[in-house]
């Protein structure tokens, strides 16, 4: 199946406590190429960007309680085209398994996940990043239904 994002891409952007206030310059410094997009975020993370860049950005809840979750599911339904995730790996996260099935989702659904600064700065400097890109999903239900074939196939 193909998808199209269009020129004005819905941005998830997230960050772990030890790394908001690194995120939150990130989107200063980037204040005019996020502009044009449909910002969202998780809790205090979507409220510091808010403030600190004056742009819009919708609020779900707090990671830990169920934003991560909320985030993926608007994955899911195709409704962000790209994630920018400071995640930290030193830290254990409570919620760590919703940290990682957000990850997963975005695998996936084929989305440009950044997890650091320079990752972040490679998107947002992409041909793509104010223009249309078509990609092809993977259908991942016929190929789940496929393995499952195989194997009750080599169970006979």
């Amino acid at each position: 199946m193909k998808i199209t994002m269009k020129e004005n891409k819905r941005i998830a952007l997230i960050a772990h406590d030890n790394l908001k206030a690194e995120l939150v310059d990130w989107c200063v410094n980037n204040r005019e190429a996020l502009t044009p997009h449909a910002l969202c975020g998780t809790g205090t993370t979507a409220r510091l960007i808010a403030e600190a860049t004056e742009l819009p950005v919708k609020a779900y809840k707090s990671g830990p309680l169920g934003g991560d979750q909320q985030i993926g599911a608007q994955i899911a339904e195709g409704e962000i085209d790209m994630m920018i995730f400071f995640w930290d790996p030193l830290e254990m996260q409570p919620h760590d398994p919703d940290i990682k099935a957000l990850l997963r989702i975005a695998v996936v659904y084929d989305i440009p996940v950044a997890t650091n600064s320079a990752t972040a700065d490679f998107l947002m400097a992409s041909k793509y990043i104010n223009a249309g890109y078509t990609h092809e999903l993977t259908d991942f239900q016929a190929l789940a239904e496929k393995r499952a074939a195989v194997m009750k196939t080599e169970m006979k």
